[in-house]
């Protein structure tokens, strides 16, 4: 962690090991639970952590929401402990839904299960690693359109969904590559990591080296990740096919010739416009309108070469695998649940007891 931006976190009022807590949580999550702080600074419940909590409400640094009387979540919303930490534009000063904050705790508990990791932390960070350490073309990076106000022009933002992403060997005494995180909080759906994948298949395709890691609190759905993740991979690396695809649906969407709505084409055309955005896409596909560029140039300039390549997929069960969210979302199941359903689960826990 950077020694002064520590520094200055700890000159609010807060000892260095709170201090670099902070700065964790501000950087990766947002949200935080005591449990959290005593797994990092190495203490058990007691005085410590409850006076790092007084600290941080008295300051009104962050917030405390108790979940059913289950325990309670922090929120770290201050734009002054972000500010001094160059971060008060990284989104996680905002309110979040249960998922998401279900997820930033899962990935809380990774970080702190994995301190030996180097983290990359910004946008700009991963952007100077793809696009000029590797070499890797920006308009295959995962990003978002977010539009501006009246006036404004929209802003691009890649890797907007912060999972953790580092360097790191794939097996022992190989040499590190790109290890990307995917953080499932323990859903039992995969439907959020098809969307990830989407996302970020342009960008997998252009690595000949790289590592993906599947994290959650449970462990059932990690073969049925890994058989998604294998089968996204195998398809093959046609960039120029896929815009030019775009080309033709984008021309004919503009010509009105769609009588009939083609459900595929709509989805394709979409998700086409938010990869290939910007001034260079915008020429070429003029251009070929004009007839000023031919297919064969297309697919001359942005034909991939697949050379054999060393992909890892594996997984990483966080040590635990319950947060006061997900007791909160249990007890709300519970609530809407048949009366048989509800008896049957009260037998149950007095059978425990």
């Amino acid at each position: 962690m950077p020694r002064d931006q520590v520094e200055r976190i700890a000159a609010l009022g807060y000892s260095e090991p709170e201090a670099r807590f902070l700065y964790i949580v501000a950087t990766h999550s947002g949200y935080f639970t005591l449990r959290h702080f005593n797994a990092f600074a190495g203490v058990q419940y007691g005085k410590r952590c409850t006076v790092f909590a007084r600290k941080l409400l008295k300051h009104a640094h962050a917030t405390m929401r108790d979940y059913m009387g289950t325990g309670s979540v922090f929120h770290l919303f201050s734009r002054r402990v972000y500010g001094l930490i160059d971060k008060d534009n990284d989104g996680y000063r905002r309110q979040h839904s249960f998922d998401y904050i279900r997820t930033r705790l899962v990935q809380l508990d990774f970080l702190l299960e994995n301190p030996g990791y180097d983290f990359l932390e910004s946008e700009n960070d991963k952007i100077q690693l793809f696009c000029e350490s590797l070499a890797v073309p920006r308009i295959v990076l995962p990003a978002k359109i977010y539009e501006g106000g009246p006036g404004s022009e929209p802003t691009i933002r890649y890797f907007v969904d912060k999972f953790p992403l580092f360097l790191a060997p794939p097996v022992s005494g190989a040499a590190p590559v790109v290890t990307f995180g995917f953080v499932d909080a323990g859903k039992g759906s995969l439907r959020n990591f098809d969307s990830y994948l989407a996302a970020y298949l342009g960008l997998f395709r252009q690595l000949q080296s790289f590592r993906l890691l599947y994290i959650s609190p449970r462990t059932t759905d990690f073969r049925r990740a890994e058989e998604r993740f294998r089968s996204s991979i195998q398809q093959p690396s046609d960039l120029s096919g896929e815009l030019l695809r775009y080309f033709t649906i984008r021309h004919k969407w503009e010509r009105h010739e769609y009588v009939v709505p083609v459900t595929a084409d709509f989805e394709f055309l979409n998700e086409a416009r938010r990869r290939f955005c910007g001034e260079r896409f915008d020429h070429l596909y003029q251009k070929w309108i004009a007839g000023m560029v031919a297919e064969k140039e297309l697919r001359l300039e942005f034909s991939q070469m697949t050379p054999e390549r060393a992909v890892y997929f594996d997984t990483h069960h966080v040590r635990y695998g319950r947060s006061p969210v997900d007791e909160r979302v249990r007890q709300a199941v519970n609530q809407q649940a048949p009366p048989e359903r509800k008896e049957a689960a009260a037998t149950g826990k007095a059978a425990r007891a």
